[in-house]
């Protein structure tokens, strides 16, 4: 254990520079009135140092997988904390966009599919798990023991959460024409912030993040504090006050690790990858918006909250992007649970029907 933590402290310098690195990318956002500066700000910063060191010296920057766990867990405490009692009225009646979750995960899969193995000439097995609308490692993991192509997956759909997360602000952005998210100086909670808010939602994070894995749930660190701060705080038992400075910070450290990982490809690839993410991406925000504008009227969630529920982005960072504009994060956050569990389900029978017993 002693030697572990000698062999971590050459290492916390380096970790230092990255965190600095994404304040001032975000810092600079926010100066610049984009959306959630926090996270897009520090994700393009570190995603830049990150690309152009691998291509100097084949070194990746080194970036602690619990660091981004925790503030994962703490932003599912944080969405949690806006589920108030009178939301769980609402859940029976989002039973149609639910439901819609289902044509709409197969829409997505073929055309992503036909996307990746006729535009980009990937071979059918990495085309297959390239176009799962959901599951980053579930793809990966199942993509790789069918046989495709693990880094091709791994920036494929590294690159459709990011290319979600950083499309979806601008948008609103452009469609209101106001900045959204903290670059506005939204608030979680307009009460002050007591020390037992900090204990209580670190406790939360802790006890909902250890039974979110045990209990196997999708992206449990994240589901698991979610799904308990709601229910307390629904049930009244608890009422947490989320200061904006942890939002701040948990979009900083999010971003700051999703932009250390684009140090696992060349330039060229990336660009590559990127423009075939772009596109797929595109193709169906446009089915999403589609679905939106057709179910808006006949759900309690705003249309706004129904295009995010049907972006094709991961849990996390659909949960902090709702959190962040305000509209519907939980409900938002089930819709994404329910894709990414059906996609993953849905794939996982598929591949073991395909392999020979």
């Amino acid at each position: 254990m002693f030697s572990d933590l000698r062999a971590l402290v050459p290492k916390l310098p380096g970790l230092l520079f990255l965190l600095l690195l994404g304040l001032a990318g975000a810092l600079s956002a926010r100066t610049l009135g984009l959306p959630i500066p926090f996270l897009l700000g520090s994700l393009v910063f570190v995603a830049t140092y990150a690309i152009v060191t691998f291509a100097r010296t084949g070194s990746r920057p080194w970036y602690p997988k619990p660091l981004r766990t925790t503030f994962i867990a703490v932003i599912g405490v944080l969405i949690g904390s806006t589920f108030k009692a009178d939301m769980a009225g609402e859940l029976p009646r989002i039973w149609i966009t639910i439901l819609a979750m289902v044509p709409f995960v197969f829409a997505a899969h073929a055309i992503g599919y036909g996307i990746f193995r006729h535009i980009g000439r990937y071979d059918p097995v990495t085309a297959t798990y390239a176009a799962m609308p959901g599951g980053l490692i579930e793809a990966v993991s199942l993509g790789e023991k069918a046989g495709g192509d693990v880094e091709t997956l791994s920036i494929q759909h590294f690159l459709r959460i990011v290319i979600v997360v950083v499309t979806i602000p601008t948008l609103f952005y452009l469609w209101t024409g106001e900045a959204v998210g903290s670059a506005a100086g939204q608030h979680l909670n307009a009460a002050p912030v007591e020390v037992t808010d900090w204990l209580l939602i670190a406790t939360l994070a802790l006890v909902g993040g250890v039974a979110g894995i045990k209990l196997r749930l999708p992206a449990g660190h994240m589901i698991g504090p979610l799904a308990l701060t709601a229910t307390l705080q629904a049930t009244g038992v608890v009422n947490i006050s989320g200061p904006a400075i942890l939002l701040n910070g948990a979009q900083l450290v999010v971003g700051v690790g999703l932009g250390a990982t684009f140090a696992r490809t060349t330039l060229r690839h990336l660009l590559s990858c990127l423009g075939l993410g772009i596109l797929v991406v595109t193709v169906l925000l446009g089915l999403g918006f589609g679905i939106a504008t057709l179910l808006a009227p006949f759900s309690p969630m705003p249309f706004e909250a129904v295009l995010i529920s049907f972006a094709p982005g991961g849990v996390t960072e659909m949960g902090l992007i709702a959190l962040s504009l305000g509209v519907s994060p939980v409900l938002v956050a089930a819709h994404h649970l329910f894709r990414i569990s059906f996609t993953v389900t849905v794939i996982s029978i598929l591949a073991r029907r395909a392999t020979p017993q």
